[in-house]
């Protein structure tokens, strides 16, 4: 018979997996009817002590009724994720404390996100500030330029940013114009988003902007994201010009976007830009466009 213990302050529970399982049927009971009633302390550390079974079905009516308790067992989530010794119950509290997605949570995710080597502990930590919002902006911005944190944690702060997108504007506007060139990659991949639901112009001028940046990073995401975001007409001359610049995965990233939006006004410039190319790999992504904006110009002649 396995046994499921929660570390705490004040007083430690075990569940038997007999206990665990019941609790969970009677929880789900109380789930069906609406929410969890008269969930004092010692019920909230019943049900956390739950958190490292290893059946799923079990885990996911803990998580729910903690999510449904709310606040009050943020406490008991605080203590399992930074200290409890079973790795499943950690993942289960950072996956608990996104279903709550109370801001106050953001130091203790923060600190797990930081610390913790499991990477499930770490993605799910950094998935629950983004479901935040904005308030973990900065916190994000932060990891991006921490010499600590391993590539791992960057692409997570990365992805943390983009789901943020138009949920904040102003702080990704600001990050856009940095001085940490990490911040301004980071920034211009996430404006996408404001850009498109919000129509935001300023957004759009610090992505046209961004093509003449110093740093070839920030100019290479600026080029893919007009692929993206922006129609032939209006993004093909900006495109065009970026297939001379003095960074190759510049003018791969302007090739491929062109190729995208189907420029076929560009067939003729990607030729001169091949012509003047010396790196093969970059001719080669030209050549790669070439063919395929003309086979839709072919298209386009017959319909």
């Amino acid at each position: 018979m396995s046994e499921f213990s929660l570390p705490d302050n004040d007083e430690s529970i075990s569940l038997s997996s007999e206990e665990a399982l019941t609790l969970a049927n009677e929880l789900s009971e109380e789930l069906h009817g609406g929410a969890i009633s008269c969930a004092d302390s010692r019920l909230i550390r019943k049900i956390t002590a739950g958190l490292g079974d290893q059946r799923g079905r079990l885990r996911l009516t803990f998580t729910k009724s903690l999510a449904s308790i709310g606040d009050a067992a943020l406490p008991s989530l605080y203590r399992i994720l930074h200290h409890h010794h079973n790795v499943t119950a950690r993942r289960a509290a950072a996956k608990t404390l996104n279903l709550i997605s109370n801001p106050d949570a953001l130091p203790y995710l923060l600190k797990a996100f930081m610390e913790d080597e499991d990477p499930v502990v770490q993605g799910s930590s950094a998935g629950a500030m983004a479901s935040i919002g904005p308030g973990a902006v900065d916190i994000f911005l932060g990891i991006l330029v921490d010499p600590n944190c391993t590539p791992f944690q960057i692409g997570l702060a990365n992805l943390g940013l983009s789901f943020i997108g138009a949920k904040a504007p102003q702080a990704l506007r600001k990050a856009a114009r940095s001085e940490h060139v990490e911040i301004r990659v980071a920034a211009i991949s996430a404006l996408g988003d404001q850009i498109q639901s919000l129509k935001d112009d300023e957004a759009k001028t610090i992505l046209i902007e961004a093509l003449d940046d110093p740093y070839p990073e920030v100019r290479s995401e600026a080029v893919t994201l007009f692929g993206r975001l922006y129609d032939s007409a209006e993004a093909s001359p900006l495109l065009i010009r970026k297939l001379r610049d003095k960074e190759a995965q510049v003018r791969k990233n302007a090739a491929f976007s062109l190729m995208k939006l189907g420029v076929t006004s560009s067939i003729q410039p990607l030729k001169e830009a091949q012509n003047l190319e010396d790196m093969m790999d970059v001719s080669i992504i030209f050549q790669l466009a070439i063919n395929q904006l003309e086979k839709l110009s072919e298209l386009d002649i017959i319909s």
